[in-house]
């Protein structure tokens, strides 16, 4: 956990992870679970839906998102394999409900944007999941200014990503500060 009032306010560019740092990662994951568990329903025709729902998060709260497929899919006898559809719902799904930033996010990105920091998001994970949960994020206008960067992207293309991102923003790796772990009030 970072401590909010440990993060310098004096750096010319802030990086912020986009799970557990800008919104609690569960709040996407269980959003797609009920949308798989409807899916599901829909297409077995049998009604099912709320119980794979609450089995689904109970799963993630004890054993954490990698385990959730698997282990649904020995609890539930499923007339297909759904694996595929759970991925392309994980990457693509158009949620029910918005994602919020955290009062902690939204104070800290008030307070940089009034002193005129450069303001990114770098993330690690699949580009187009990444790119997804920002498309629902509702960002209350403080992301007009905000540059997305894909971690796995630029290491993929053998990129340094601070050397990348401080150049492509004309300032020094030295003047870029990310935060990248959950923060406390």
């Amino acid at each position: 956990m970072v401590e909010i009032s440990s993060i310098p306010l004096d750096k010319k560019m802030y990086l912020f992870e986009l799970d557990e740092v800008l919104f609690p990662q569960k709040d996407y994951v269980l959003q797609v679970y009920y949308l798989f568990a409807q899916f599901v329903e829909f297409t077995e025709g049998r009604a099912i839906a709320a119980a794979l729902t609450d089995f689904m998060k109970e799963t993630y709260l004890e054993k954490g998102h990698d385990a959730v497929f698997q282990t649904v899919e020995q609890a539930f006898t499923f007339q297909s394999d759904y694996s595929e559809n759970f991925e392309r719902l994980l990457a693509n799904a158009h949620l029910p409900l918005k994602l919020y930033l955290s009062n902690a996010a939204k104070l800290l990105l008030a307070t940089l944007i009034e002193q005129e920091a450069k303001l990114g998001v770098l993330t690690k994970g699949n580009p187009v999941t990444q790119l997804n949960k920002l498309k629902h994020l509702d960002w209350q206008g403080l992301d007009r200014q905000v540059r997305v960067y894909f971690l796995d992207e630029l290491e993929f293309r053998n990129i340094e990503p601070f050397n990348y991102i401080a150049q492509e923003n004309q300032i020094s790796p030295e003047d870029i500060f990310f935060v990248d772990k959950p923060w406390t009030n």
